[in-house]
């Protein structure tokens, strides 16, 4: 049997605590995306107020990866959480490309999702040390 050292099991520790709190943003992102087509079926919401509401979704759903990542985290918390957000959007961005199998139309909105989902992220992990 190989040994495994204190710091090859501090690294498991830290890559499993990223996948739960991914795991934990998306589980958020299904719920509330669910929520948003039932209010949007029941209150005939227009394409804007829809778009408003899949941003708060990616920015509430990454705040919370964030949190949990950071709360995992025994330093450096806010890039835990930052590291949440990219890994986030990074998966985001292959389902899209599996569904649609290009990125056209994708410039100005992509840059903006990739801000919200890192920046949701790294704000979830500076509010770990607090609460």
């Amino acid at each position: 049997m190989e040994k495994v050292t204190n710091q090859e099991q501090n690294i498991h520790t830290k890559i499993a605590s990223v996948l739960k709190a991914l795991l934990c943003a998306y589980v958020v992102t299904g719920a509330l995306l669910v929520l948003l087509a039932f209010l949007m079926y029941q209150f005939n919401l227009d394409e804007g107020k829809i778009s408003i509401g899949i941003i708060v979704i990616y920015v509430l759903a990454n705040l919370l990866g964030g949190f949990v990542s950071g709360k995992c985290a025994k330093s450096r918390k806010f890039l835990w959480g930052l590291a949440t957000g990219i890994l986030y959007f990074a998966l985001l961005l292959l389902i899209s490309l599996a569904f649609y199998h290009s990125l056209q139309n994708a410039g100005e909105n992509t840059l903006a999702t990739f801000l919200l989902c890192a920046g949701g992220g790294m704000l979830g992990g500076m509010f770990s040390i607090f609460l």
